[in-house]
């Protein structure tokens, strides 16, 4: 099979096509022949060889129909989405014709969606409806922040807790991209800085913040939620520095509480993959509910203009590529 391999860490160069043996059927796997797949920051990083782990193979998820599956878990034929468990960091990922995932990191849809809209889906809508429905626990009627609201992942949370009858203040980097974000929903868009919650009109009348720009902010959100409300820290837009001199006792107001979680949890006891409601999720999509156009699609020879695309932050939300 044709798989995208990592080559030599660095250089958006360094990822090549080879020819590698298609993965053998194994119990409690999934073949899974691959029909389109999501491009993550995280593979950036997989690239660079900044990530803990990665394997020559990066991607960390697919859609595609299941080619085999020996413990009879999913049947042949099945369109599933495949995410996390590993997938391009302990074992080879999405970047591929074929790939093996685990079965627990498998859930099987039903749906007419194209591939390219169907693959837009998986990472940051799992990921979103975690944020929003386990972390923040959001409801009708309440006040949400969203940092970082232009990335993939906040256009998935805002069109969320918008059809949720949440009302959704996001924020940008970039005034040219506030009516992107108007279009998808939110109450009013705040261009992004430091001290935001000094800014923002509403105080300590917040009731959530989904903060996605990472470190950077986390401090200034946690400033901004009411006595009850939540902030859960989901992202690292602003990059992996550390928070110089953090101390919870004085930079948490009593009675907020603060939370955090990656994706990589999904599979953990505690985070099963299936209990996210990716049925649910597809249907809303497929409704015109949830809005989860790709920003971009790329052919699977495009790899290297689909990194450099997402290296000069100019995505503008979930770019995929497609497997003919």
């Amino acid at each position: 099979m044709k798989a995208i391999v990592i080559d030599q860490y660095g250089p958006i160069e360094g990822l090549v096509f080879k020819e590698v043996p298609k993965p053998e059927p194994l119990k409690g796997h999934v073949v899974i022949k691959i029909k389109a797949f999501g491009i993550n920051h995280a593979e950036i990083h997989m690239r660079r060889g900044e990530w803990p782990e990665s394997d020559p193979i990066a991607g960390i998820e697919c859609v595609g129909i299941v080619d085999s599956c020996p413990g009879g878990e999913f049947e042949v034929g099945a369109t599933v989405i495949a995410m996390m468990g590993g997938l391009g960091r302990t074992i080879p990922g999405s970047y591929a014709e074929y790939t093996r995932a685990l079965a627990t990191h498998v859930i099987q849809v039903n749906t007419g969606l194209p591939w390219d809209q169907l693959a837009a889906i998986p990472e940051s809508f799992a990921t979103a409806w975690t944020f929003l429905f386990r972390n923040l626990e959001i409801s009708n009627g309440q006040l949400l922040v969203i940092r970082g609201g232009t990335s993939a992942l906040g256009r998935a949370a805002i069109t969320m807790a918008v059809n949720a009858g949440v009302r959704v203040i996001a924020t940008t980097r970039s005034e040219s991209r506030k009516q992107t974000l108007l279009d998808l929903g939110v109450d009013r868009v705040e261009i992004e800085r430091p001290d935001l919650s000094k800014h923002i009109a509403e105080g300590k009348q917040i009731d959530a913040v989904l903060d996605l720009v990472g470190n950077s902010t986390l401090i200034d959100s946690l400033a901004m939620a009411r006595r009850g409300g939540r902030v859960c820290l989901g992202g690292w837009l602003g990059g992996l520095a550390p928070i110089p001199n953090f101390n919870p006792l004085l930079q948490i107001s009593s009675g907020v509480h603060f939370s955090l979680f990656a994706s990589p949890h999904f599979g953990e006891p505690q985070f099963p993959l299936n209990d996210v409601a990716m049925q649910e999720i597809v249907d809303l999509v497929a409704a015109g509910k949830y809005q989860a156009k790709p920003s971009r699609v790329f052919k699977f020879d495009e790899i290297h203009e689909a990194h450099r695309v997402m290296e000069s932050n100019q995505a503008n939300g979930k770019m995929v590529v497609v497997i003919d």
